[in-house]
């Protein structure tokens, strides 16, 4: 460690889909958040601790802004929100292929009384042409004072290292918070629980929406080491829903957990073996009592 050692929380924000759960798997060098081409894949504050011999940076991934439908959206809003409160600098990501719209606009006036460093990132760069990224750039540097302008492919790597430098030149000197070898304040438990929501998202496409939930039921050694037993359920709200995880004679839900398993398995550096149940719950996003179970607490509702 350095003589003058920088550390800090920065919180990444930014509508559904623009590829904030990308740029902090690539930044802590694992999967820690799942990743979909579906909107509102994250739903909690997932922290992602990026550690160098000069600075240690936690990143807060936190879910799309978006204008909320239920009691779940409620939660996901409050949290997006409530972390610019928290923070010693906020990353603002956009999507370089999308127009500033509607969803940018609500996010900038949620950032006019944010007292730190705003970044704008302008994310999946390598889809566009330097022409349309300098026309992407000249849209938003007129609408808001941002600390810095930060250009990035958060799934190529490009410019990332860039960010990275931009962000430690406004840290203050400053503790180490995690173990310089810990990427995530998450329990096992609910990266296990996301893995398995990311293969459900990936493999049914649109025939099941966000109206999913996983549980880790159990982790279990107690067999002299051979490997790691996982049980988890799948919660649905219709009967509909649970037929197409399940899939004909169980194959959906077999490759769900062929593919989750090794995931897992590369999480916790063991072999697995993987149970996965599916039960149908009405209605679970508006009962406080599941959204409680999934991580969220009345705090942040508030």
């Amino acid at each position: 460690m350095t003589e003058k050692f920088k550390s800090g929380f920065v919180s990444i924000i930014g509508r559904p889909n623009v590829g904030k759960s990308t740029f902090l798997n690539h930044v802590v060098g694992q999967k820690i958040a799942i990743m979909s081409d579906k909107p509102q894949t994250t739903r909690n504050k997932i922290q992602g601790v990026y550690t160098s011999n000069d600075s240690q940076i936690v990143f807060i991934d936190t879910p799309g802004i978006h204008k909320p439908k239920h009691k779940l959206g409620d939660f996901m809003m409050k949290v997006a929100q409530n972390t610019l409160g928290e923070v010693d600098a906020v990353l603002f990501m956009v999507n370089a292929t999308e127009k500033f719209g509607r969803g940018e606009e609500f996010i900038l006036e949620r950032l006019q009384n944010v007292d730190v460093p705003v970044f704008l990132v302008i994310n999946k760069i390598d889809l566009v042409s330097p022409e349309e990224l300098f026309k992407t750039i000249e849209s938003y540097k007129d609408r808001y004072n941002f600390s810095e302008i930060v250009p990035i492919s958060a799934l190529q790597g490009n410019n990332v290292e860039t960010l990275i430098k931009q962000i430690e030149k406004y840290l203050e000197e400053g503790p180490m918070f995690y173990p310089a070898d810990q990427v995530t304040d998450h329990p096992e438990r609910f990266i296990i629980a996301e893995l398995v929501r990311e293969k459900v998202l990936h493999l049914t496409h649109e025939e099941i929406p966000h109206s999913i939930a996983v549980f880790t039921e159990k982790i279990s050694t107690e067999n002299e080491g051979r490997n790691i037993d996982v049980n988890a359920t799948i919660i649905v709200e219709r009967p509909s829903q649970k037929g197409i995880i399940i899939g004909k004679q169980g194959q959906m839900l077999k490759e769900i957990g062929t593919r989750a398993r090794k995931d897992i398995e590369m999480l916790l550096g063991s072999k697995v073996y993987l149970e996965l149940w599916v039960r149908v719950e009405k209605n679970w996003r508006d009962k406080v009592g599941y959204l409680r179970e999934i991580g969220y607490s009345e705090d942040d509702y508030r």
